[in-house]
């Protein structure tokens, strides 16, 4: 039996690595948010000409 403070391989690989969902969800934010800059930089670029 391990002890406490010992980690098995499995449980080191479950705990260092990121879920799945989260890492998708977290890059589409990142792209939404980018396209949402863009459109909000584009509004003023266009209202600026004016």
């Amino acid at each position: 039996m391990p002890l406490p403070d010992e980690k098995t391989p499995a449980r080191r690989f479950v705990e260092e690595k990121i879920p799945g969902g989260l890492a998708i969800r977290v890059f589409v934010y990142v792209v939404a948010g980018h396209l949402f800059a863009a459109f909000v930089f584009l509004l003023f670029t266009l209202g600026g000409e004016r």
